[in-house]
């Protein structure tokens, strides 16, 4: 299960961590961030080990909203080595998050 990531742990959680993390914004109300729920744990089962995933709830946590021009839910931002990268905003499908891992390197 993805870490649930807040404001107190993100440095820590994400910053430091020594795996690329993809950071999902959503919330509880998003249909959309339902929907693709399931495919963000299966991606996270078949890259453990090399990727990290974890949540945002952006209603829980609108500093970090802030902070990333979070606009539009789902986003997925990357970070690598404590910096963040390329984002995708709601994608369409697992290919599209596979094709944009890919184009980021991983």
């Amino acid at each position: 299960m993805a870490t649930v990531i807040t404001k107190d742990n993100f440095d820590q959680e994400v910053i430091g961590s020594q795996l690329p993390v993809i950071l999902d914004f959503q919330a509880p109300w998003c249909m959309y961030c339902r929907r693709l729920a399931p495919v963000i744990a299966k991606l996270e089962t078949e890259w453990e080990g090399k990727v990290r995933f974890a949540t945002v709830d952006i209603d829980e946590q609108p500093e970090l909203e802030e902070r990333f021009d979070i606009s539009t839910i789902p986003s997925l931002i990357l970070f690598q080595a404590g910096k963040n990268g390329s984002t995708l905003v709601n994608p369409p499908s697992r290919g599209a998050i596979l094709n944009w891992m890919k184009e980021q390197g991983i």
